[in-house]
């Protein structure tokens, strides 16, 4: 088991905080019609919602290929785990939620670290430099996940669909599940890609054509 140092943690911590310029706030992964629609209202199911995304879809791949960028031994594995990574956004909208994300994480990350980072889909980009860093793996995944739980409750509570506690309560019952996603998904093997979350996929595709919307998918 590797121990990460405090300064290590301390990194992970910024790069996925809210204040770290990456644009999540902008994007509601599809989320944003199931509940303007009806379909999740209330606490139990946007837990139930963010629950299926985490360990059956995008949660899930993207602890996967963050995995498979980290342990990438040359530059054509390093592009052929970025090649699945767009391969697997299955919208235009996931697509460019992760691309801009991605772009928007390299830019900041390179400035302050000083090495040049590639603009690679979101979960590509953050394997890469954590490597680059020299960060945990695991824990890296944990956090990156525990973030994107965040960001989906956070949609939740901006659209009312939630309140404040209730969504604190959902991101607190959830984190044992990144922390079993990260460990599970820990091989970066990308035969074990794949999802289940038909419905999530579905309101991604209508949320493109959503006449008035708060987020940019």
């Amino acid at each position: 088991m590797v121990t990460a140092t405090e300064q290590q943690i301390l990194t992970l911590t910024q790069w996925f905080s809210p204040a770290y310029p990456v644009g999540a706030f902008h994007f509601s992964h599809g989320l944003e019609w199931e509940i303007t629609q009806g379909g999740v209202n209330g606490a139990d199911r946007l837990e139930r919602w963010i629950w299926d995304v985490l360990c059956n879809g995008a949660g899930r791949n993207d602890a996967i290929l963050l995995a498979a960028a980290y342990q990438a031994k040359d530059a054509d594995a390093l592009r052929d785990v970025e090649a699945t990574a767009r391969a697997l956004a299955g919208t235009a909208e996931r697509r460019r939620e992760t691309q801009e994300m991605g772009a928007a994480f390299a830019r900041i990350t390179g400035a302050l670290t000083g090495r040049e980072a590639g603009a690679y889909c979101y979960p590509v980009a953050v394997g890469c430099a954590a490597r680059a860093e020299g960060l945990p793996q695991v824990l890296t995944a944990q956090m990156f996940l525990q973030s994107f739980v965040s960001n989906l409750a956070s949609v939740g509570m901006r659209l009312g669909s939630v309140g404040q506690t209730e969504g604190q309560a959902i991101i607190a019952k959830l984190s044992p599940q990144c922390l079993k996603v990260a460990e599970t998904t820990a091989s970066g093997d990308l035969d074990d890609l794949g999802g289940a979350v038909f419905a999530g996929d579905i309101a991604a595709m209508r949320h493109e054509t959503q006449y008035s919307r708060v987020f940019r998918t």
